[in-house]
């Protein structure tokens, strides 16, 4: 079983800056992938994110995703955010290690973190 635990999220002007964190049980962590995935009101959940692998289009060059084993935990610092980032914020983790954008190939699921930007 693996638990994750995410903290970080808030509120922000536009323009602003927020790091989320993904902290994770178990030894083998860091042999997961772990991808990042949002749902605003009324939308469906999106990818925005996966370790070594790729960013969303929207996020691209503004979001930064990084992991540190030694406190089994990954991040999402977040830039230049918009009000169209606000956000329930969700870290997965795959244990097959298959990084991927797809939400349903993610065994474990945090419990989700709210961002929200104001203009």
């Amino acid at each position: 079983q693996v638990q994750l635990v995410e903290s970080g999220g808030g509120l922000v002007q536009a323009g602003g800056s927020l790091r989320l964190s993904c902290a994770a049980s178990g030894r083998t962590y860091s042999r997961y992938a772990v991808g990042w995935f949002r749902q605003a009101p009324g939308k469906e959940r999106e990818f925005v994110a996966a370790i070594n692998w790729s960013y969303a289009d929207s996020v691209k060059g503004r979001f930064t995703i990084s992991r540190d084993n030694t406190k089994n935990t990954v991040y999402l610092q977040m830039n230049s955010l918009k009000p169209e980032d606000t956000a329930v914020y969700y870290c997965a983790a795959d244990l097959a290690g298959i990084a991927t954008m797809y939400s349903y190939e993610y065994d474990y699921w945090a419990q989700g973190t709210q961002v929200t930007v104001s203009s």
